[in-house]
């Protein structure tokens, strides 16, 4: 069995004893409620500090919880949120396409799937919430690279795999992709990720009209695809939803 690393243990209940109680503890009421060494809470103290965890009162020494904390808060009452509005949209998206359904949120240099709708027949299908999809690759990934700044450095500085004869590698061919991708508001993909899977997608944004995720279709290359084009009405269809979604969050007409 895995031990734990006691490290770190201490420093979450650091961050819990100042997330309860008085607003400002001071070093020895914070090592005597943890049973810690005056030198050791003060070490602990001070790597949070310099990540932003916690702040020190310069007048009173004493320490509080730190911005930091709550940008990363914010950050995961925005997912969840963006998955709450976008529950009913993504249902209907999956009725109207005849497709199954992701919304995608850029995680660790990758798309992070955080809600899956099935495709609506009785096929075996597999719940994909929590998979990693790749950005450079997958329709998810590439809206979110052209519109996210921070995805457009990720899928630019990490290796971007050939997962199939199709996938787009080189960054001059890779930005030209982007710049499509803006120009027309959404993104493709037809089996540069898996061999005869198409996707397409568009990007959704919030209050401030900055991309928080993008909604997407799933499909057999066949059914997402006639006569070697994309479909108009799925595409049409994915743009409506992301605007709906959008919308939802506050983002006005796009």
């Amino acid at each position: 069995m895995a031990r734990n690393i006691q490290s770190l243990e201490r420093a979450a209940a650091m961050l819990r004893l100042l997330a309860g109680g008085e607003r400002r503890l001071g070093l020895s009421d914070i090592a005597s409620s943890l049973g810690l060494a005056k030198g050791t809470a003060h070490g602990i103290l001070r790597t949070l500090q310099q990540e932003g965890f916690v702040e020190q009162d310069d007048a009173s020494g004493r320490y509080q919880l730190g911005a930091e904390l709550l940008r990363l808060g914010t950050t995961y009452l925005d997912v969840h949120e963006l998955r709450a509005r976008a529950l009913v949209w993504a249902d209907d998206l999956a009725r109207a396409s005849g497709e199954s359904v992701h919304l995608g949120v850029l995680h660790q240099q990758g798309v992070l799937i955080v809600h899956h709708v099935f495709r609506p027949d009785d096929s075996r299908q597999v719940l994909e919430i929590g998979a990693m999809q790749p950005l450079h690759s997958t329709a998810l990934g590439k809206v979110l690279s052209a519109y996210d700044p921070v995805a457009h450095s990720e899928a630019l500085e990490t290796e971007r795999k050939a997962f199939t004869d199709r996938t787009v590698c080189g960054a001059r061919d890779f930005e030209q992709l982007l710049d499509l991708t803006r120009a027309r508001g959404w993104a493709a993909d037809v089996e540069e990720t898996w061999e005869g899977v198409a996707s397409i997608a568009a990007p959704i944004h919030d209050r401030r009209r900055m991309p928080v995720g993008a909604v997407g279709i799933t499909g057999a290359v066949e059914r997402v695809c006639r006569e070697g084009e994309l479909r108009p009405e799925l595409i049409a269809a994915v743009r409506d939803c992301a605007r709906a979604v959008s919308r939802d969050l506050g983002a006005g007409r796009f």
